[in-house]
C-alpha cells in the first residue's frame, strides 16, 4: 500500500491491512447491519461511477445532509473525493434559510439527505437553489429519489478506468471538502481543508490513541458534519476500528449497553448529562449504599493521575472502582476506556471523576480552521495533566501573541476561507493562524486555554473579565444546565440561567414549593433564593470584580432550533442578549 496522502486511500489502506467483516456498522429496523470493508470500497467506487454518469466533474460541489451518522455518508464521502470533488456536509439542524446560503455559496450540484425531515427543510427553499440539480433520500421517501437509484446507475463498471484516472490526478494539496462554521455571529464562513490538511492531522492524532489496531470498536453520534467526528473516522479507518453509528442522542444510552465500545468521542456537554444522571441515581439510593456511591463521588472528584496523591489516595481510589466506579463503567458497556473530547472546555471535575472511573477522558483542542486537532491529552508517558488540553502534536507550532492569543502553524491549517480572501487574509496572518482563543504553555509544555478572544469583556470600571472561567464553574451546580455571563461596558458582571428544569423541579417537590410551568418556577422567589446560594458559593472562587453580582433565570430551554445554541452546543451570545433584553435592561436598570 502506497502512503495514505488524500482521504480517499484511509479505506484502501484499511482493506489490504485490516479488511474487517464489520467496518461500518449502522441500525436498520431495529438490526444492526454491518458492510464490510470490501463492500465500503465497493460500494464507493460505484456510487463513483454514477457520479460520472450524472456529469459530476473534479472541483464540484456535492452536499450531504444527514441527521445522524450512517453508513451512507462514509460511501458517499470516498464515492465523491475519489473523483476530486469536494463533499461539503451541512449541520441538519440549521435553519432553511442557512440551508440556502451554503448550498448556493458553496454552488452545490447534487444533494443527498438522509430522512424526511431535511428533506422537507430543503423542498421549502428547492426553487431558491438554482445551482441544485437533484436531491436524493438514503431513507426511502415517497417524493424523493433514493439514493439506490445513484448506487444502480454505478454497477456498470465500464468506465471504472475513468474513475482510477480521476483518482490519480488527486493530489494532497487539492481541496477536499468545505465544512460551514457554524458561527456565533453572522453568516457561516466556508472552511477550506485539503486532504493534506485532515489526512496529516488523522495520522498525528492516531499517536496519542491507546487502542489495539484491529480489535476496537467505537460508537460514533458525534455530527460528522463537523471536522472533529470526521477526522476521527478516517483515525478510525486507519487503525482498523470496527464504527458503529449511534441511533440518536436520546438512544446513546442503549447502543452503549448493546454495541460494548472501547472508544468513542464526546462534547463535555454530554459528560455533564451522562454525570448528572449518575448523580441522581446515587441520590436516589439509601442508607449505607448512598454514603459509599457519595463517598466513591469524594475520593473521584480529588483524582490525580500517576498516582500523584500518594499511596493511601491510591487504596481508596482502588476500593472505589472495585464498589462504585466499576458499576458506571457497566452502565456504559463496560469496555469504554478512551473518551475522546473536544469543541468546548471540559470542567476539571469531569475530567478527574471519569478518569477515576477509568473511562479515559482525554481532552483536546482545535478548530475547524485546524482539521481540528492542535493538542490532546494522552494518559501514557506523562502525557496528561488535569485542567489543559495536552501537548501539541507532532509538526505543530503554537506561539502565543502579546494579547495571549493562541496562534498555529503546521499541516493542519486550512487553505483559507471560500471566495473570502479578505477573512482569510485576517485569520492566516504572519503564516500562523490567530484563533480568537487565549491561553498559555506551561513549563511542562502542556497548552491550557483561559478564554475566547472575542469573549472576554471590559466593566465600565476598565477590569477584564473572562466569562467561559465563570461559566464552567457555575455548570458546576445541578441547578444550572446553561449559564451566559453577562455585563460588556457596564459596573458589574450578571448572568442569564436557565435552569435544569427536571432537577429543580423534583427539588421545589422535595420542598413542597408548587410551581405550574417553568414561568412560576423562575419567578418563585424561594426558587431564586435557592439559586443564589449556588451563585455565591460559585463566586467564592473569583476576584471581587468578576463576582456575578445579579443573575436572572430564564424561562425557556436554550436550544440550537430556538437559535439560543449553534450545532456544537456554543453560546450564540448576541442572540441570547437579545432575546432577554428585557431581564437585561432591569438588571442593569437601563430604561428601553
Amino acid at each position: 500500500m502506497q502512503k495514505i496522502t488524500r482521504l480517499f486511500d484511509f479505506p484502501y489502506y484499511q482493506l489490504e491491512k485490516f479488511n474487517l467483516k464489520k467496518s461500518l456498522i449502522t441500525k436498520y429496523n431495529g438490526e444492526w447491519i454491518a458492510t464490510s470493508t470490501q463492500e465500503y470500497v465497493d460500494k464507493a467506487n460505484t456510487v463513483s461511477r454514477a457520479l460520472l454518469r450524472l456529469g459530476v466533474k473534479p472541483n464540484d460541489k456535492i452536499a450531504v445532509i444527514s441527521m445522524t451518522n450512517r453508513t451512507e455518508w462514509n460511501i458517499m464521502d470516498i464515492g465523491i473525493l475519489q473523483l476530486g470533488a469536494q463533499n461539503v456536509p451541512i449541520y441538519p439542524t440549521i435553519s432553511s434559510e442557512d440551508y440556502e446560503y451554503v448550498l448556493n455559496h458553496s454552488e452545490a450540484s447534487y444533494c443527498f439527505v438522509s430522512c424526511e425531515e431535511v428533506y422537507n427543510k430543503l423542498k421549502a427553499i428547492r426553487d431558491k437553489l438554482p445551482f441544485l440539480k437533484e436531491v436524493y433520500s438514503f431513507d426511502e421517501l415517497e417524493s424523493c429519489k433514493n439514493w439506490k437509484e445513484v448506487l444502480s446507475l454505478g454497477t456498470n463498471t465500464t468506465n471504472q478506468d475513468v474513475v482510477e484516472k480521476h483518482m490519480a490526478a488527486v493530489k494532497s494539496t487539492d481541496l477536499a471538502t468545505l465544512i460551514y462554521t457554524s458561527g456565533t455571529t453572522g453568516r457561516p464562513k466556508g472552511v477550506m481543508l485539503s486532504h493534506h490538511n485532515i489526512v496529516s492531522n488523522a495520522i498525528e492524532s492516531s499517536k496519542r490513541f491507546p487502542i489495539v489496531d484491529g480489535e476496537t470498536k467505537a460508537l460514533s453520534f458525534l455530527p460528522v458534519c463537523h471536522i472533529y467526528e470526521r477526522m476521527i473516522m478516517y483515525l478510525y479507518q486507519l487503525r482498523g476500528v470496527s464504527i458503529y453509528f449511534a441511533e440518536s442522542m436520546d438512544k446513546i444510552s442503549d447502543n452503549l449497553k448493546e454495541v460494548e465500545p472501547h472508544v468513542m468521542t464526546a462534547v463535555p456537554r454530554l459528560l455533564e448529562k451522562v454525570y448528572d444522571k449518575i448523580i441522581a441515581k446515587g441520590a436516589a439510593l439509601k442508607g449505607i449504599k448512598k454514603n459509599l456511591f457519595f463517598w466513591a463521588v469524594e475520593v473521584g472528584l480529588d483524582y490525580e493521575p500517576y498516582g500523584q496523591n500518594g499511596w493511601w489516595y491510591e487504596q481508596k481510589l482502588a476500593l472505589a472502582r472495585k464498589l462504585i466506579f466499576s458499576k458506571w463503567k457497566a452502565g456504559l458497556g463496560g469496555n469504554l476506556s478512551l473518551i475522546a473530547s473536544g469543541s468546548a472546555a471540559l470542567q476539571p471535575r469531569l475530567a478527574r471523576i471519569f478518569n477515576a472511573a477509568e473511562l479515559g477522558v482525554m481532552e483536546g483542542y482545535g478548530l475547524t480552521e485546524t482539521s481540528p486537532v492542535i493538542s490532546v491529552n494522552d494518559m501514557r508517558d506523562g502525557g496528561f495533566k488535569i485542567g489543559t488540553v495536552g501537548k501539541l502534536l507532532d509538526n505543530t507550532e503554537v506561539k502565543i501573541a502579546d494579547d495571549g492569543e493562541i496562534c498555529v502553524k503546521g499541516p493542519q491549517v486550512m487553505m483559507g476561507y471560500y471566495k473570502d480572501e479578505e477573512k482569510t487574509a485576517e485569520a492566516l496572518n504572519n503564516q500562523y493562524f490567530h484563533t480568537g482563543d487565549i491561553g498559555e504553555i506551561d513549563g511542562d509544555g502542556f497548552l491550557k486555554i483561559t478564554d475566547r478572544k472575542k469573549e472576554m469583556f471590559k466593566t465600565s470600571g476598565g477590569k477584564y473579565v473572562a466569562p467561559q472561567l465563570l461559566e464552567n464553574r457555575f455548570k458546576q451546580s445541578r441547578f444550572i444546565e446553561q449559564i451566559m455571563v453577562i455585563g460588556e461596558g457596564e459596573k458589574m458582571p450578571a448572568a442569564f440561567i436557565q435552569p435544569d428544569f427536571e432537577f429543580v423541579r423534583n427539588w421545589a417537590k422535595i420542598h413542597q414549593i408548587e410551581v405550574k410551568d417553568n414561568h412560576s418556577l423562575v419567578t418563585n422567589e424561594k426558587v431564586i433564593a435557592r439559586f443564589q446560594e449556588e451563585v455565591d458559593e460559585a463566586n467564592e472562587n473569583f476576584a471581587k470584580w468578576e463576582k456575578v453580582k445579579q443573575f436572572r433565570l430564564t424561562p425557556n430551554t436554550w436550544s440550537i432550533e430556538e437559535g439560543h445554541l449553534t450545532p456544537t452546543l456554543k453560546l450564540k451570545r448576541k442572540i441570547i442578549k437579545q432575546k432577554y433584553i428585557d431581564l437585561y435592561n432591569d438588571i442593569y436598570e437601563h430604561s428601553t
